[in-house]
C-alpha cells in the first residue's frame, strides 16, 4: 500500500501532467482536506519531492489564500546546472537526484551516470562535515560544467 505522501505525489503529477503548461496552482488547505491530513504534509510533499533537482520549482504565495504555484521545469540540463550553480553545497541525495535526471533526460550516458554517482557519495568524498557538501558541490559543479559543455567548446 501507498503511504500518504505517496499518494499526495501522484495526485500532484497527475495535475501537471494534465496541464498544458506545465503549471498547477493549489491552496494547501483544499489538498489537505482531500487527503484527509494536515497542510504541514503537503509542505513535506511539495518540499521533498517537488525540488529542482527533480524537475520543478515551487513557489509560495502569501496572503490571498496562501495559494502554491508548483512548475514542472523543462526537460534540459540548463535547468539542471542553473539548480547546482551558485550552490555553496549540497547533500549526497539531491546530488544523486541531479544525477538520475541528467540520465533519465537522456543528457548523460550510462557510464556517466555510474562516475558521478561514484564521486558523489560520502564515503568517497572522506571529509566531515560540513566541508564535504560544499567539496561535493564543487566537484559536481566541474564535473557537469565539462560533461554538458556543448559540442566543439573548450
Amino acid at each position: 500500500m501507498a503511504s500518504l505522501s505517496d499518494e499526495i505525489e501522484e495526485y500532484l503529477r497527475r495535475l501537471l501532467s494534465q496541464s498544458e503548461a506545465g503549471v498547477i496552482e493549489i491552496q494547501r488547505a483544499d489538498i489537505a482536506e482531500r487527503f484527509d491530513c494536515v497542510p504541514s504534509q503537503i509542505t513535506y510533499v511539495l518540499m521533498t519531492r517537488f525540488t529542482p533537482e527533480r524537475g520543478y520549482l515551487v513557489e509560495g504565495r502569501r496572503g490571498g489564500g496562501g495559494g502554491i504555484k508548483v512548475l514542472q521545469l523543462i526537460e534540459g540540463f540548463e535547468d539542471v546546472m542553473l539548480a547546482v550553480q551558485g550552490l555553496e553545497s549540497i547533500d549526497q541525495n539531491r546530488a544523486v537526484s541531479v544525477v538520475e535526471r541528467l540520465f533519465e533526460s537522456g543528457h548523460i550516458t550510462e557510464r556517466e551516470r555510474a562516475m558521478l554517482l561514484a564521486v558523489v557519495r560520502r564515503d568517497v568524498l572522506g571529509v566531515g562535515l560540513p566541508e564535504r557538501d560544499r567539496l561535493r558541490a564543487r566537484l559536481l559543479q566541474a564535473m557537469l560544467t565539462t560533461l554538458l559543455r556543448p559540442k566543439g567548446a573548450t
